[in-house]
């Protein structure tokens, strides 16, 4: 029999997250709210493996009927404050929970769960959150409604205040990009790669999503925003007979962006995301080549954009997914260097 604390309709996708499979856990959901209607009930039934319980008379008996599958061995998970509470407080316990317990003589196994208030709160929309879960020692059967109010409320306390570890070079680059200056330097970035920086605006993606996945979006479009700018001011310095430094470069590159550029016009910089030719050559080559700016600028968003918010949102993503070890970061960030190294020397030789 496990009970929690309840304070957002995502308590129960965290709990099936965290609970052992094998038991096939079962959720006690409101027949009032979850049950009554034909789309709400297939939701909850199918995805959340939820029964009704009456909250305005027959709930015991509904509970009750369960007495078997916790006799099997089957989970059966319940929220004995019997409504999501608010933010950060912990309600009375019903009885139900732990009648049923005795009924079928299982133990209790109190849960804390944080985070999940700011993920979604009651009321409220969906937001990005650390989500924690905090398994305890299971009670006996004759627990009271108060022993197992005071387990979960413990394990509730302990699971929001217990810092995470975390690594210092994080906490320094999540300082930098709380300033004012985080998207100043992701376009930059990107703009003076247009140009000739020889280090492509992805790899600080990289670098800064992980780091702080809320921003992965802005700092994403922010570096869009300095390739698109940085291309055009590229394009029209090589339409003006300036030569720009092109570090990390071969002329094969060049060649093959010159033959590209008189085949399809603006839109050859569609092959660019996936060739392994930097942006720069093929802005510097569509000035040569007497490309339009709008038709340029038009094709290079479709390009460009499709790479830059791709990987900047897929590692504000990963960022997410991996929270808990973020103490690992300085680690990441070591074997992303090597890895963007190899991949650059191999493509700079492919292209020797």
């Amino acid at each position: 029999m496990v009970v929690a604390n309840h304070s957002s309709h995502a308590d129960t996708a965290a709990l099936l997250a965290a609970l052992d499979a094998r038991h096939a856990p079962t959720i006690a959901a409101a027949a009032d709210y979850w049950f009554a209607s034909p789309w709400r009930s297939r939701i909850c039934s199918r995805l959340a493996a939820g029964f009704p319980v009456r909250r305005t008379g027959g709930g015991m008996d509904d509970l009750l009927a369960r007495t078997a599958d916790l006799r099997a061995g089957r989970a059966v998970v319940l929220f004995p404050e019997g409504t999501r509470a608010r933010a950060g407080k912990l309600g009375a316990f019903h009885k139900g929970a732990l009648v049923l317990a005795r009924a079928a003589g299982v133990p209790v196994v109190p849960v804390g769960i944080a985070g999940t208030d700011r993920l979604l709160p009651k009321h409220g929309t969906l937001r990005p959150s650390l989500v924690r879960v905090r398994i305890g020692t299971p009670l006996p059967p004759t627990a009271t409604p108060e022993e197992a109010r005071a387990a979960v409320s413990e394990l509730h306390r302990r699971t929001t205040e217990e810092p995470l570890r975390d690594s210092r070079v994080r906490k320094r680059v999540a300082r930098v990009l709380a300033t004012r200056w985080a998207l100043p330097l992701a376009f930059a970035w990107a703009f003076a790669e247009a140009l000739s920086w020889p280090l492509m605006p992805e790899l600080l993606l990289a670098i800064v999503c992980v780091a702080v996945p809320r921003r992965a979006l802005k700092l994403s479009l922010a570096a869009l925003a300095g390739t698109l700018a940085g291309g055009v001011l590229a394009l029209q310095l090589a339409a003006s007979g300036a030569q720009l430094p092109q570090p990390l470069t071969t002329d094969r590159m060049r060649a093959e962006v010159r033959a590209e550029l008189t085949a399809h016009g603006a839109t050859a910089v569609r092959d660019q995301p996936w060739n392994g030719i930097p942006f720069k050559v093929y802005a510097a080559g569509a000035g040569k080549a007497d490309v339009p700016a709008p038709d340029w600028l038009a094709q290079s968003a479709l390009a460009r954009g499709s790479r830059t918010l791709t990987v900047g949102l897929a590692c504000g993503a990963f960022g997410f997914l991996v929270h808990r070890l973020r103490r690992f970061y300085g680690l990441y960030l070591a074997l992303l260097g090597t890895g963007f190294t190899i991949g650059l020397t191999l493509i700079v030789r492919s292209w020797s």
